[in-house]
């Protein structure tokens, strides 16, 4: 008589732990893009825009989108299936990090400009 053995799903931590890790900055990426657009609307509404500083901090609001949009790039690249075969994701995670905290950076610029007006 042999006995039952039930086959265990063996789980590869690394992986796991890239795909956690592709979801946060997803998640973030996102939550940024939020409050870009929120500060961008500020803007606008509080007529700051029409003035030499609010006119410059757009324009930068506004690279700072163009950064958030080349982040999802390189997430959405990440999340291809021959990602890691491709291109160093640490780099790629680096450079992710890197436009995210510049954005921010500008984001939190534009409410303290939006505070003092």
């Amino acid at each position: 008589m042999q006995s039952a053995r039930c086959e265990t799903p063996v789980i590869e931590l690394a992986r796991a732990r890239d795909a956690r890790r592709l979801v946060d900055y997803q998640r973030r990426t996102q939550l940024v893009i939020e409050a870009n657009k929120r500060a961008l609307a500020r803007l606008f509404q509080s007529g700051v825009i029409y003035s030499r500083v609010g006119a410059r901090l757009a324009r930068d609001l506004l690279l700072a989108h163009q950064h958030l949009l080349k982040v999802g790039d390189l997430l959405s690249r990440l999340s291809e299936k021959d990602a890691p075969e491709r291109f160093d994701a640490e780099a790629v995670y680096d450079e992710v990090q890197a436009l995210l905290s510049r954005t921010t950076a500008l984001t939190a610029r534009s409410e303290g400009v939006l505070a003092r007006r």
